[in-house]
């Protein structure tokens, strides 16, 4: 483990204890080590769970904007409850012999460290991937190189990604890639009122190909949390950009048919805190996190039950995937839902 560097980290303090505390039950590493105001910051992967490629997997991932600290919060507080439970919890053990968890809650430190979007070369890491829009992206919002003293910097052309974004590429490949089916969530926050499950692509309105898959993960979450107020739609449908990372790795994953392989994005609609809370325009952190205690713990609770959910999804993720016709059908509701005009 690495030294703390100073109480002012709290989340990778709070990361280093619930390693610890999870012992054995955890095959933790340090992927990469990212350098900035003269401290040394170590990119954790945590793995839980049955480690053999036979079985599903899902990916947690968190703080890859800075300033969105509440991301890494829930994937922390994820990370949690499941350490706790493994005290007592024997049906959390049964199924996690059917599934492998793996956690990344910091894939940017040192932006969290500094309370920066990007990382601390003033890169943006979901814009950093190789991938190019072919389609008009919005003025730097959907990446741009003109500057690291500009948001939304996609890093100097020809250059290789991030160290931050090449550990992702490298856990992904290992832990996800290789498997028959798994999931991945990234937790952001920061657009609009609403809580929003995003799915590729960011970088074309074309439709991914596991578009059934997608279609029918949302309506056994529609029949299971009948009152949640998650809008499920590609990113696309918001704006386009560059680079966008969940898009290369759902791409090189595609590119092998005998696997599926399902990124999506958690993005926490932070305008609404700022709405009960006006006061929070001021602060930079505000913009995008709760910062009334009762509030934080309320976004909290909200969205575990949704990272448990995909846990249970991949465990039997052979009872709801669709195949033959009925994944054609599912294509076709999806194409009308997100694609022709309908309702998210």
């Amino acid at each position: 483990m690495s030294a703390v560097p100073s109480p002012d980290f709290p989340a990778l303090t709070e990361l280093e204890e619930l390693i610890a505390a999870g012992g054995d039950h955890l095959d933790a590493r340090v992927v990469c080590e990212v350098a900035t105001d003269g401290w040394r910051f170590p990119v954790y992967a945590i793995g839980i769970g049955n480690a053999s490629l036979d079985v599903p997997a899902v990916g947690f991932f968190g703080g890859f904007h800075g300033l969105e600290r509440i991301g890494a919060e829930v994937v922390l507080a994820y990370l949690r409850s499941l350490i706790v439970r493994l005290r007592w919890d024997s049906v959390l053990h049964r199924e996690l012999e059917s599934v492998r968890l793996v956690f990344m809650p910091l894939v940017n430190p040192g932006g969290v460290w500094r309370g920066t979007r990007a990382n601390p070369r003033g890169v943006d890491l979901m814009r950093n991937s190789p991938l190019e829009s072919a389609e008009g992206v919005p003025f730097l919002i959907g990446g741009q190189r003109i500057s690291a003293g500009l948001p939304w910097y996609r890093g100097a052309l020809g250059s290789a990604m991030e160290i931050e974004n090449q550990a992702v590429c490298e856990v992904v490949a290992a832990e996800l890639l290789t498997r028959e089916f798994s999931l991945a969530v990234d937790c952001h926050s920061g657009f609009g009122i609403h809580d929003r499950i995003w799915f590729p692509y960011a970088h074309t309105a074309l439709p991914i190909a596991h578009l059934a898959e997608i279609h029918a993960l949302k309506e056994i979450y529609d029949q299971t949390y009948t009152s949640h107020n998650y809008l499920f739609e590609p990113q696309s449908r918001q704006y386009r950009a560059h680079g966008d990372l969940w898009d290369y790795l759902y791409l090189r994953g595609a590119a092998n048919p005998r696997h599926t392989f399902l990124p999506l994005t958690l993005e926490m609609g932070s305008w609404l805190w700022v709405k009960k809370n006006p006061r929070q325009l001021f602060s930079r952190h505000g913009i995008f996190n709760p910062l009334i205690e009762h509030r934080q713990q309320r976004v909290l609770r909200r969205h575990l039950s949704w990272l448990d959910f995909l846990a249970r999804a991949a465990s039997g993720y052979r009872r709801w995937l669709p195949a033959g016709e009925e994944r054609e059908r599912r294509r076709e509701l999806a194409l009308a839902q997100w694609y022709r005009g309908g309702d998210p």
